[in-house]
């Protein structure tokens, strides 16, 4: 089933549940994909890559909103920014945890005889492209630097 189809069904799970917050997300990444349709030239249907790229950049805008509500002491705000992102979460894909991404990035260091903060654009270029999805650019950059110093 395309993700379209999941995120309509899944508002009107949340419609019949009264779940504000489930719904608020859904339609957000609904009015997303709308977006990005439109604006690559009415395709009928995204790409998964296209889709998971979508929804990764509403978790990161969420989690900075939730980051900057919590800075300035509301967290009235931010805890529903955090419920957004949970509900979000739920489509894409599992993440990798720190230690398994940390193994990736290892493995192609030294599969590419890559070494120094030189390389650190090439290294990036190569994990970002086999990590896609699965990890989060900022902790793919932390672990690189790690890594090459």
């Amino acid at each position: 089933m395309s993700l379209s189809k999941l995120i309509m069904d899944e508002i009107k799970t949340a419609m019949r549940a009264k779940d504000t917050v489930a719904l608020e997300a859904l339609r957000a990444i609904k009015s997303a994909m709308l977006l990005a349709q439109t604006e690559s030239g009415a395709k009928i249907e995204m790409a998964e890559e296209e889709e998971i790229k979508l929804l990764q950049r509403l978790v990161k805008q969420r989690k900075d909103s939730a980051a900057i509500y919590t800075e300035q002491g509301r967290t009235d705000l931010a805890e529903p920014e955090l419920a957004q992102v949970a509900v979000i979460e739920k489509f894409l894909p599992a993440q990798l945890t720190d230690a398994e991404v940390e193994i990736v990035v290892a493995r192609i260091i030294t599969d590419n005889n890559f070494s120094g903060m030189a390389a650190m654009g090439q290294v990036m270029a190569v994990a970002s492209k086999e990590l896609a999805g699965k990890a989060d650019g900022k902790l793919i950059s932390t672990i690189v630097k790690k890594l090459l110093n």
